[in-house]
């Protein structure tokens, strides 16, 4: 399995820098575009459907930014060798449409979110579902568990300290699930793909 790790070409890096752009670049825009941007229920109902996707994208304070990059980078150095570019997109898009049903369907009383961490943990449940389907071995097995119980532990105990102490907002961990379901979900159906087209998705 660790040869799998680490994306070795430039151009692996790409879309992973570029998101990375584009979330330092929303983030020092200021407080009133994070206004704008933000996933917000009453906006949303009243319209401005963009917000399901941009609300991603932002974040509420520099903490929160700084983990998600560097959550980015951990699940790019992870998993990037297991979906080609279209896959990740996949994956990507996936992982935002999961939550934002969730939220609608679900959370009805959730007024606002921002932050890429839900869209993180489908990435995340999207390379462990791809080395489930490869690699059998333990640490495989653990790593997989450990983020399931991570997920549990969420719900049933609420944010992990380090993440929470952090930020000067509530961590929205539902955000979490949903991506990690839409992010599996997308990866099964490239796997599928896969085998039955033999082309890397």
């Amino acid at each position: 399995m660790l040869e799998r790790l680490a994306p070795k070409r430039f151009q692996d890096w790409l879309l992973p820098g570029g998101i990375g752009a584009v979330l330092l670049a929303l983030y020092c825009a200021g407080p009133s575009a994070t206004a704008a941007l933000r996933y917000e229920l009453a906006a949303i109902t009243h319209g401005e459907i963009w917000r399901l996707a941009t609300g991603h994208l932002v974040h509420a304070d520099g903490a929160h930014l700084a983990w998600n990059l560097a959550g980015l980078g951990l699940v790019w150095l992870l998993f990037a060798r297991e979906f080609t570019v279209r896959g990740w997109l996949v994956v990507l898009l996936a992982s935002t449409a999961a939550i934002d049903l969730g939220f609608l369907a679900f959370e009805p009383r959730l007024e606002w979110y921002v932050g890429f961490s839900g869209v993180l943990h489908g990435c995340m449940a999207a390379g462990l579902v791809s080395w489930l389907n490869d690699e059998r071995d333990v640490l495989t097995a653990v790593v997989a568990m450990l983020f399931a119980a991570k997920l549990v532990y969420e719900h049933a105990v609420g944010p992990l300290p380090f993440t929470s102490g952090s930020m000067a907002y509530p961590v929205v961990y539902q955000a979490h699930t949903y991506g990690a379901i839409g992010g599996a979900a997308a990866a099964m159906w490239l796997l599928r793909r896969r085998r039955v087209s033999s082309a890397p998705l």
